[in-house]
């Protein structure tokens, strides 16, 4: 697998099983940056990854010009591959690894984010709870990927959506209304 974009463009990275992460295509990587460019700068600006999986998009924000990066994962041999793929990237970068349930771990970060990534295994019924999760986390922007329709509470509000074949990704913007 390769980062598509950035000052890190082509560079390979491993990528767990795929009985372990279902890595988000290239294709579609590209096309959410492209989104969020056109919503919102990359400078100095923080990604959160809730479910990281293989660690691409966390890189491709690092790639692309975020200012900092957190990525939690909570299988181990996920999360042991994707600390190997960030070591090159980390003395550069503000990037952090957090190994544990993301539902749990994001909300307790003490730091607002203002681009999320929530990509959890799909059939999971975890959005909605990802979506509670980083109410007060959040600066700006959600996205989702997902499969099945998300009922999205009344603090976010959708601003972009793309259908890949049968998968979807929506932007949300955090509208600051507390419920």
């Amino acid at each position: 697998m390769n980062i598509t974009g950035g000052i890190y463009n082509r560079q390979k990275i491993a990528a767990p099983d795929e009985s372990i992460t279902r890595p988000t295509l290239s294709k579609i990587r590209m096309s959410v940056f492209n989104m969020l460019s056109s919503l919102t700068g990359f400078e100095d600006k923080s990604f959160l990854d809730m479910f990281a999986g293989s660690g691409i998009m966390g890189l491709e924000a690092i790639s692309r010009g975020f200012g900092s990066l957190v990525s939690i994962e909570k299988n181990k041999r996920a999360y042991n591959i994707i600390k190997s793929n960030f070591s090159k990237y980390e003395k550069h970068h503000d990037i952090k690894l957090l190994y544990g349930d993301s539902l749990k771990i994001a909300p307790k970060s003490g730091k607002k984010f203002d681009v999320i990534y929530i990509d959890p295994p799909y059939f999971s019924g975890v959005y909605e709870s990802s979506l509670a999760a980083i109410k007060d986390i959040s600066n700006d922007i959600a996205i989702l990927e997902h499969v099945t329709d998300v009922e999205i509470p009344p603090y976010f509000e959708i601003i972009k959506q793309k259908k890949y074949g049968e998968k979807f990704v929506t932007f949300l913007r955090y509208n600051n209304i507390r419920s």
